[in-house]
């Protein structure tokens, strides 16, 4: 893997869902290095960054979306929130980055990322990862672990994690490595064409988290799994996106730990435990 040469990029760079859990961290990076900056978010007032901010109502907003990307050399596209239709939304806001000349696309992806994942969210990021590739415009892929950061929610109210994850592993990252990875793509050259994985420094069990937690994981049967979230009252395409992590889990494809974050930024991503020590 060739090593960034460390030429910092001085042409506008644009962030989308900048006041996301991800977005918003990627932001204040390159606002910290300099970077010249263009936040597109749907409610400006939210924006905590000194940085140009344009507005578009959504991704599926074309002429918005289009116009919020003028002059840009280079995007972060940061996934729409879980949608049925969240390829077809994908679909506009890449239309919008070829139509308005954008000269490299980043887009975060997910971890083997495919058209048969079994994440079935993984599947919609497998599909956007084509759409940007027949626009023939350059692009990097930035394939995300689940956050680390999120570990401590899938403990229920019954102090409990609860899910048909088996003895798998996960090689969860978190959320500010995560930020450091793509600010790293977005600030220094060598990276078009490139697929990176971000990745956790290992891969632990569920019941390994629960134990540092403090409290124990039950593995449910699929059925139990589909039964006990039923009650959420979420569409069905949600439910099996909840239940298929739990399952990728258990078959393996979320096990794989990659040395991609310590290439991109130099420092090693955060482990559990130091994670959960407040390290």
């Amino acid at each position: 893997m060739p090593q960034p040469d460390g030429a910092l990029r001085i042409a506008l760079t644009a962030v989308t869902g900048a006041t996301g859990a991800v977005g918003s961290r990627v932001a204040r990076r390159l606002a910290d290095a300099g970077v010249p900056l263009r936040l597109v978010v749907r409610d400006p007032a939210r924006v905590a960054v000194a940085a140009e901010v344009r507005q578009a109502s959504g991704y599926d907003a074309a002429e918005e979306m289009r116009a919020a990307l003028e002059a840009v050399d280079a995007l972060l596209l940061v996934p729409a929130s879980e949608d049925a239709h969240r390829v077809a939304m994908h679909r506009s806001a890449v239309d919008a980055a070829v139509a308005a000349g954008v000269g490299h696309l980043v887009y975060l992806s997910f971890f083997n990322a495919a058209p048969d994942a079994t994440f079935t969210f993984a599947r919609d990021h497998w599909n956007t990862e084509q759409l940007v590739r027949a626009t023939g415009v350059p692009f990097t892929f930035l394939r995300m672990n689940l956050y680390m950061d999120f570990v401590p929610a899938l403990v229920g109210e019954d102090g409990v994690i609860r899910g048909p994850a088996g003895d798998g592993r996960v090689s969860a990252i978190l959320r500010d490595d995560v930020a450091a990875a793509a600010a790293a793509v977005l600030t220094t050259s060598g990276h078009v064409g490139r697929t990176y994985d971000l990745t956790g420094p290992e891969a632990f069990t569920l019941a390994e988290a629960a134990q540092r937690m403090g409290t124990r994981f039950v593995d449910e049967t699929d059925d139990e799994a589909y039964a006990s979230r039923a009650g959420y009252g979420a569409p069905a395409f949600e439910v099996a996106g909840w239940v298929s992590t739990y399952q990728a889990i258990r078959d393996g494809s979320l096990a794989g730990v990659s040395t991609d974050v310590r290439a991109l930024t130099g420092s090693d991503p955060v482990g559990l435990a130091d994670y959960l020590a407040g390290g």
